[in-house]
């Protein structure tokens, strides 16, 4: 999101046609765009990666050099410093966006969280919930009303069916369901979903400034969620399915039932469960998506995980709803953590669409398509 806002913020500088996400437009005459593009890059990675420089010295050179054929050495050197300074400003803005949590103290009631097998100590990534978001007023502004009581009938139904199709040894689930599982996880969410936005870029001919604002949304949308995705954890502090399952003689629900040698399909990971991050995060992205593209387009995921496995789809909430499935496949959430997470994650998506990167005209909004 530093990297995708520094972008959209240097190459609108330049041409000013939509509000920025924190530096107002003000580049030199002449600076070319599409150096700035690559100056705001390169110096916001430099400043959050300092180890990948030569790497990204490399790599400013050879999109320098694919522009001198074509454009002015001094409307390009004047680019990249406009770009550079854009870059600057914003890792500058958000070098103090987030607070020290409190000090987290476990709890040994039912339904709260306990620690997950592969791990020790607090929940991990609890400075999220205390990070200042880019769009959202805090990151409690969309919290959810929290998990379902523990012996109501949206929670047993949840249980029953995680029980039973994300166990190790689960006899119902299929094996694509469990090839869903894996595609999903074996991969971050920022990378399969950036990579859908650039596919949809090139394939709708986005221009310059167009392209930028697209990843800039995505990204913020899914930085904002993950913060009040992790927000919502810390509030509610529930317990993961591994230990729900396990200690089902605890929850006062005659309807769940425990199995003390209940093991997942895939290792849990090591923070709090509701709601869902996978969920909540990609249902913010497909949004965001939807947004400028439709929310019924063909596009296809890929899994770094799983270089040899593609998913189509033919719409963004079908995808969302995949990503649910393979929380649930996976052993990682109840369905209900799920729902919940991608109405979060819309709520989220939608606010960074109506608050950031507006249209100084109306005619603007999706210019370039």
């Amino acid at each position: 999101a530093i990297v995708q806002a520094a972008v959209f913020d240097a190459v609108n500088g330049i041409e000013n046609r939509y509000t920025p996400v924190h530096v107002q437009p003000g580049a030199p005459d002449g600076a070319d765009p599409h150096a700035a593009a690559a100056g705001a890059a390169y110096e916001a990675l430099v400043d959050l990666f300092p180890l990948q420089k030569p790497a990204l010295d490399a790599a400013l050179a050879a999109s320098v050099a694919s522009m001198q054929d074509e454009e002015d050495a001094g409307s390009i050197a004047s680019g990249l410093a406009w770009g550079k300074s854009v870059g600057d400003q914003i890792v500058a803005w958000r070098a103090t966006d987030s607070t020290p949590p409190p000090n987290y103290v476990f709890s040994s009631a039912p339904g709260q969280y306990q620690p997950t097998p592969g791990g020790s100590g607090p929940p991990l990534f609890r400075s999220l919930a205390t990070t200042t978001p880019f769009a959202m007023t805090s990151p409690s502004q969309f919290r959810p009303a929290g998990p379902p009581a523990l012996t109501s009938a949206r929670y047993t139904a949840s249980f029953n069916e995680i029980k039973a199709f994300g166990g190790l040894t689960s006899t119902v689930r299929t094996a694509y369901q469990t090839e869903t599982a894996k595609f999903w996880q074996f991969d971050t969410v920022t990378a399969m979903w950036d990579r859908v936005a650039d596919s949809l870029a090139l394939e709708n001919h986005l221009n310059l400034l167009a392209t930028a604002r697209l990843l800039a949304s995505v990204n913020i949308s899914l930085a904002d969620a993950t913060f009040a995705i992790w927000d919502a954890q810390n509030a509610y502090n529930f317990w993961r399915p591994v230990t729900a399952i396990v200690h089902a003689d605890l929850d006062g629900n005659p309807n769940t039932a425990a199995d003390p040698s209940w093991l997942p399909l895939l290792t849990t990971p090591y923070f709090q469960e509701y709601p869902s991050a996978h969920a909540g995060v990609s249902s913010a992205a497909a949004v965001a998506l939807a947004s400028v593209f439709g929310a019924n387009v063909q596009f296809t995921v890929t899994s770094a995980g799983l270089p040899h496995v593609t998913r189509s789809f033919n719409s963004f909430s079908d995808a969302v709803a995949q990503v649910a499935d393979a929380r649930v496949f996976a052993r990682f959430h109840f369905r209900f953590s799920c729902e919940d997470g991608i109405a979060l994650g819309s709520n989220v998506g939608a606010y960074v669409d109506t608050h950031l990167m507006l249209p100084k005209h109306d005619d603007l909004k999706n210019d370039g398509l």
